[in-house]
């Protein structure tokens, strides 16, 4: 009889494990244990990318503002190079304007030092120097500071740091610097150009009464450069020769 008891109880057991509803919540609570883990994992993931798109982005920042703040000598690469390769009708570039104007603002800032500070340095370093002498020794400091600022300017007022043009037009513009090392803009018109009659250095061509230099190098445009180099005809040197 016990042994009979044991069987059927041991019999009710087995059906109750095998039964549907107790699989299908087995089965959901194994489900739910899956979806929580990938969930998890998703989660992680995503933050990683997160992570390194920022750290990408910040690398990237911080490449363009040393590029910023690169001092080069020469014309500028990069994004101002980019941004005017954009500007519509620019044919040439002047290869040293960067460093013209360096230049002249160095010059510039040197001769405003002399002539503010040059005779306070003057008449008190020297205080039993005769006061002639020493309106004589500022007076030489500043000439000689403002003569080689004047020189500079004189030496590159004819260079041409931009040019425009637009191909069939019979006009183009220009950027010259100002002797405060400022650009401004000029038009001038192709029948004004006149060849340049004159031993001053670095100069290409004469009109309005002006001079102007064009590197002829770094001007690729052929048929803007023929315009811009005029030839003397052979009767005004058979004239000048009389």
């Amino acid at each position: 009889m016990a042994r009979t008891a044991l069987l059927h109880l041991l019999r009710s057991q087995t059906r109750n494990l095998s039964s549907p509803s107790t699989v299908q919540s087995g089965y959901r609570v194994c489900r739910f244990g899956t979806w929580s883990h990938a969930h998890t994992a998703k989660t992680n993931y995503n933050s990683a990318i997160q992570i390194a798109a920022s750290q990408k982005r910040w690398a990237s920042q911080a490449r363009t503002t040393e590029d910023d703040n690169r001092i080069s000598i020469g014309p500028r690469r990069g994004k101002e190079a980019g941004e005017d390769e954009k500007e519509t009708g620019v044919v040439y570039y002047g290869p040293i304007s960067s460093t013209i104007k360096k230049v002249k603002l160095l010059s510039l800032s040197t001769c405003c030092l002399s002539v503010s500070l040059g005779p306070v340095i003057t008449f008190m370093t020297s205080p039993d120097m005769n006061v002639i002498l020493k309106g004589a020794v500022a007076s030489s400091v500043i000439f000689l500071s403002a003569s080689t600022t004047a020189a500079l300017h004189w030496f590159v007022t004819p260079y041409i740091h931009k040019l425009r043009w637009q191909p069939g037009s019979d006009s183009f513009e220009v950027e010259m610097m100002s002797w405060m090392a400022t650009y401004i803009p000029k038009t001038i018109k192709f029948a004004d150009i006149r060849p340049a009659e004159t031993n001053r250095p670095f100069v290409t061509f004469k009109a309005d009464g002006n001079f102007y230099f064009v590197d002829t190098e770094h001007c690729h445009n052929k048929a803007l450069l023929a315009r811009l180099t005029p030839q003397k005809s052979q009767n005004e040197s058979a004239f000048k020769n009389l």
